[in-house]
């Protein structure tokens, strides 16, 4: 498999090759994309030729630990990663997943691919709760950083909880 190698140019032609699809078809430059792993769902931005942009826990050659994208759960910095889609799946099943746009404006494709382009391979910070992928690829296309994951999470805990009137026991 060849890797991904990032050509900054203003645009590229399209791949010949039909490449990877999801149910909703081929992603085009800007399209988010939903990777569906166990327990969670990590996410990357569409650039060209089967490439995407995503966040990715930084490599610690001493400790042999890889750019595994969960580890970046535990840690406080992520790496911005220029890899090839096949390569971030890990066989995991995903879609092309632009679900804010009924919500938020999205900025011009030419914007978005500048501003993704400007943050390849540089270190970022990372939080579970206010800065995690989802965070990222949004602010991306839209300008905002939102994350649903973050808030069904939260609203979870907050449904599942018990009431005070439950958790106390009449005496």
């Amino acid at each position: 498999m060849k890797p991904c190698v990032f050509r900054p140019t203003p645009a590229n032609p399209p791949h010949p090759r039909q490449g990877l699809r999801s149910p909703l078809g081929r992603p085009r430059p800007g399209d988010l994309i939903e990777i569906f792993r166990i327990g969670y769902e990590h996410w990357a931005i569409y650039v060209e030729d089967d490439c995407v942009v995503h966040l990715a826990a930084p490599s610690f050659p001493r400790r042999g630990a890889g750019a595994c994208t969960i580890t970046s759960v535990f840690s406080n910095r992520a790496v911005v990663k220029y890899s090839r889609l096949e390569d971030v799946l890990h066989g995991c099943s995903w879609k092309i997943n632009n679900k804010l746009d009924g919500t938020y404006l999205p900025l011009p494709v030419d914007q978005i691919l500048q501003r993704t382009r400007k943050m390849i391979n540089k270190i970022v910070q990372y939080s579970l709760i206010e800065g995690n992928c989802e965070h990222f690829v949004n602010d991306l296309r839209y300008g905002v950083p939102r994350s649903q994951q973050v808030r069904r999470l939260w609203l979870g805990q907050w449904l599942l909880a018990e009431p005070p009137w439950v958790l106390s026991s009449p005496r």
